[in-house]
């Protein structure tokens, strides 16, 4: 039979697809559950001081094979008026760093005068990451005061929001001062990319279930009562929100080498399955039985936002499909799970094509998941110019890869709409509109087809043997683009494969792309700009953490009767 291939760049890297992909085996969140267990990491709470009030600090260290890690949590009586998801804001609810080790009594005292006020303050190379949370406030006062009353929340309630706390930011790799990167990759828990941010986010769960379980406490002490205790199935049913907007989208163009291996690494893992010649019975099962629960998740996946109304509308008439498939074709044939994936090319949604691209991995963790170690990145080599490259040779493959933004009219106004450039007040990127803003002599590099295309147009009447230094002594405003197509002809997912300046490019096909790899689900835009996820829900709790536990929990369990 022929060979499978990775699917091309042209098909993968286009923004409506990249904005339709899903978790899977290979997710940043589910790699960390599944070292924790294997590893046999422990956990405890060695510090919890808060007040009445919800004021004070917490600490929680997750011991490893040969290293310690502790969530330091500062809660805060915030008042409604200060309480704000936008980056701008100046007080949280909760701040949070993950501490490289276990904290003296004069780290917390140091970090209690910085991480509580984060960007005003600052932190040293033994703090990996810097974050702040706020209380998804409904929901926290109806858990709050149910358990206060000595009953459990409503169950539909939770569900309909799936947090008690959102994160506005994570921060990790030096940011404020924290340890950079370089200080921490070659430590074996942190080799994967975005290791630091998942363990602080998946402690910092820990610490907010606690938190309202106090409060609920001293409520009910209050008033001479004994709260009841968070059902277990209900505190791991809730996970940790999140609000991402523009500041994360330029993070796929400026780390094109990064991007391109975990791109790489999950269509390397759809090829390897898709080749498997025969499935076993129980690879088969298990692949039904997480369908099943999958569709409870697509049924309570829900959004206000119209883009994904209709993305969600195509993908539940798409589990009808597969259902049908399923019944009619089944698996028990020759390579089941490409002639699947082949079958959803040309039946299903985007979103729906790659809901299957990502579940046929679930049955084969052995085969796909050593592919997380080919995630992170050096850039270091990647990032020189080989001048003695021929002008041929650099026009070859600017034909090659950005063929689709030579063909773009750029003088036309709606193709270049939109400019990125960062802000003053938070040093974020933002995006605004090139004709009705003064932004453009701010702009960032941030539009590679517009740039690709100069680059062409400029080297039309150099001769093919000319060497592309020569050409960059003349020309040396096009340095960054040529260094650029380089790296794409080495790393072939590196460039998103769209105008990322026209007027219907959507930021938040960026943001799905890049927190699909969190592991995130739930995609909740707001706006084209920015998007609300969970994460962790379902996850088992670090009391419960096992090698049962550690791997399907982005699923949700069957009720008895729905297998």
């Amino acid at each position: 039979m022929a060979e499978i291939g990775t699917r091309p760049p042209e098909t993968v890297m286009r923004l409506a697809r990249l904005g339709s992909m899903h978790q899977s085996r290979l997710s940043f969140m589910r790699v960390l559950t599944r070292r924790l267990a294997r590893e046999g990491w422990r956990f405890e709470r060695t510090g919890f001081e808060v007040n009445d009030l919800g004021e004070g600090h917490a600490v929680y260290t997750a011991h490893g094979p040969e290293r310690a890690y502790s969530l330091i949590a500062f809660a805060h009586d915030l008042p409604p008026e200060k309480r704000s998801d936008r980056v701008i804001a100046e007080a949280w609810d909760a701040t949070f760093t993950l501490f490289d080790g276990v904290p003296s009594a004069d780290d917390i005292a140091r970090l209690s005068r910085n991480i509580p006020v984060q960007e005003a303050g600052r932190v040293t190379g033994t703090e990996l990451s810097v974050s702040r949370a706020n209380r998804s406030v409904r929901l926290w006062e109806h858990v709050v005061s149910s358990l206060a009353q000595g009953r459990q929340p409503d169950r539909d309630q939770i569900d309909a929001v799936g947090y008690l706390m959102r994160t506005t930011a994570v921060y990790g790799s030096g940011k404020l001062g924290a340890a950079d990167r370089e200080m921490i990759a070659d430590r074996p828990e942190f080799s994967v990319p975005f290791q630091v941010e998942m363990l602080s986010v998946y402690l910092t769960r820990w610490f907010t279930l606690d938190l309202v379980q106090h409060m609920a406490n001293r409520r009910a002490a209050a008033n001479g009562d004994v709260a009841a205790q968070l059902a277990p199935e209900i505190a791991r049913s809730l996970g940790i929100g999140n609000s991402t907007g523009l500041g994360m989208a330029p993070f796929l163009l400026n780390h094109p080498v990064l991007f391109n291996n975990w791109v790489a690494a999950r269509e390397k893992a759809i090829q390897s399955v898709r080749a498997v010649e025969a499935a076993s019975d129980a690879e088969i099962e298990l692949f039904k039985s997480l369908f099943e629960r999958s569709k409870i998740s697509i049924a309570k996946w829900h959004s206000e936002h119209p883009i994904q109304i209709t993305k969600l509308a195509g993908l539940r008439a798409d589990v009808a499909k597969v259902d049908a498939y399923l019944d009619e074709a089944g698996l028990h044939t020759t390579r089941p799970w490409d002639a699947l994936y082949r079958w959803s090319e040309d039946t299903l949604s985007l979103e729906g094509q790659e809901w299957i691209a990502s579940l046929i991995l679930e049955p084969y963790g052995e085969l796909v998941d050593d592919f997380a170690t080919e995630m992170s990145a050096n850039n270091t080599a990647t990032f020189r110019i080989s001048g003695a490259m021929s002008v041929g040779d650099l026009r070859a493959l600017l034909t090659s890869v950005y063929s689709w933004a030579t063909d773009i009219d750029w003088h036309a106004p709606e193709n270049k709409a939109r400019a990125w450039y960062v802000s003053e007040e938070k040093l974020e990127p933002r995006m605004g509109e090139r004709f009705e803003e003064p932004i453009e002599e701010y702009e960032q590099p941030l539009a590679p087809g517009r740039d690709a295309a100069m680059l062409y147009r400029a080297l039309a009447h150099w001769p093919e043997d000319a060497k592309v230094a020569d050409f960059l002594l003349r020309h040396p405003e096009h340095r960054h683009m040529l260094r650029r197509a380089q790296i794409v002809g080495r790393a072939p997912y590196a460039e998103i494969r769209d105008n990322t300046i026209s007027a219907q490019m959507l930021p938040i096909d960026m943001l799905r792309c890049k927190l699909s790899f969190f592991g995130a689900t739930q995609f909740d835009p707001r706006s084209d700009r920015w998007v609300r996820i969970c994460m962790y829900g379902g996850a088992p709790l670090p009391s419960e953490l096992s090698a049962d536990t550690a791997d399907y929990w982005v699923f949700p369990e069957l009720e008895e009767g729905q297998a």
